[in-house]
């Protein structure tokens, strides 16, 4: 049987004894995976993040990394023997020290212990922070600053990598382009990562897994497309806020009905008896826009999103629906316009509850 990289067992997450997180299990199968984990602010990420680089102490369950136990009630290694690094979201940078004086602390961290070497130079070109290597952190930007936190991290060639929130301080048009550079630098080095984050979108991007964290507990644990498509339960639906929840009434084995809607034909995620009432997840590009369709909702809102724009719909029985439309439709609605709705209607995954 393979044993797993990184392996949290029933662990209790606390903080002065408060317990934020209860009960936590999850793995990483192998080296140069990366997790991510999401949730609200303040439900506990930051304090896994901490448990696991060796900063608090857990009193129930272990945390194991190459078949070693690092933390368990009656073990616990400190941090600075465990060879994890982490990058805190308020970056933590020396402030006595140049931008390039911080990266070399990484860079000569244990240097003795490991043989194989990250180029630095790589990695301060590829966060495009060379401008700034003879700056003092007090002279930089906030968003400078964490890519500088992060090449620090990324330098010391860790076994594993904590990022907490690493890009909540980077200007939003830069954002995507640091995403994808991060993503490239963790794939190429195969640096196991583990980056909580409460966007939904930064995590389906950079995660090869994602957890939902919500209410304590862990409540979902999987690939971005399976958490995205197939929530298993209300509350991940209602924290990933993809879409709303619409009343329905299983008909056959591939069909349902709403009440505004009609006939919704797919294949369900679960089984349901017929005749059983449930709630159907409707995500805005389930449904398809068609002028001629007898369906027509009114539009009460309208998003532009670049390439496409998001349309706000109102039922007869007063529920708001969204659809996404290309930017390059022809023909735009505006608010109070009718809207038509292909039908018959066909979602490919059904996701009730």
């Amino acid at each position: 049987m393979t044993k797993n990289y990184l392996e949290i067992k029933n662990v209790d997450f606390q903080v002065d004894g408060n317990v934020k997180i209860k009960n936590l299990s999850l793995n990483i199968r192998k080296a140069g995976e990366i997790i991510c984990l999401l949730g609200p602010s303040g439900i506990g990420k930051t304090t896994i993040l901490r448990s696991i680089a060796g900063l608090q102490k857990i009193e129930k369950g272990s945390i194991k990394l190459k078949s070693k136990v690092l933390s368990s009630s009656s073990n616990h290694i400190d941090p600075e023997n465990r060879n994890i690094s982490m990058s805190f979201q308020e970056n933590a940078l020396f402030p006595h020290y140049t931008i390039e004086k911080n990266i070399k602390f990484g860079a000569n961290r244990n240097n003795a212990a490991y043989k194989k070497k990250i180029d630095q130079k790589k990695i301060v070109k590829i966060l495009n922070i060379e401008k700034i290597l003879n700056k003092y952190p007090h002279q930089i930007s906030a968003g400078e600053a964490q890519r500088a936190s992060l090449t620090r991290a990324l330098v010391s060639n860790p076994d594993l990598l904590l990022l907490d929130e690493p890009l909540s301080n980077i200007d939003e048009n830069f954002k995507e382009e640091i995403q994808v550079k991060l993503k490239k630098i963790l794939k190429e080095f195969k640096i196991t990562t583990i980056i909580v984050t409460h966007d939904s979108n930064e995590a389906f991007y950079l995660g090869d897994k994602c957890g939902v964290i919500l209410d304590k507990k862990l409540k979902q644990f999987d690939e971005p497309y399976n958490v995205y498509h197939y929530p298993n339960s209300v509350k991940v639906v209602n924290f990933l806020n993809r879409g709303v929840l619409v009343p329905a009434i299983v008909t056959g084995q591939y069909t349902l009905e709403n009440e505004d809607l009609g006939i919704i034909k797919g294949n369900f995620v679960n089984e349901h008896k017929i005749g059983t009432q449930v709630k159907l997840l409707l995500q805005p590009e389930d449904l398809e826009h068609d002028d001629k369709s007898n369906l027509q909702l009114y539009v009460v809102d309208k998003k532009f999103k670049g390439t496409n724009f998001i349309y706000t719909l109102r039922t007869k029985s007063n529920k708001n629906i969204s659809v996404f439309v290309h930017s390059h439709h022809v023909h735009q609605h505006q608010i109070d316009d009718t809207f038509g709705i292909k039908k018959p209607i066909h979602i490919k995954h059904l996701v009730c509850f």
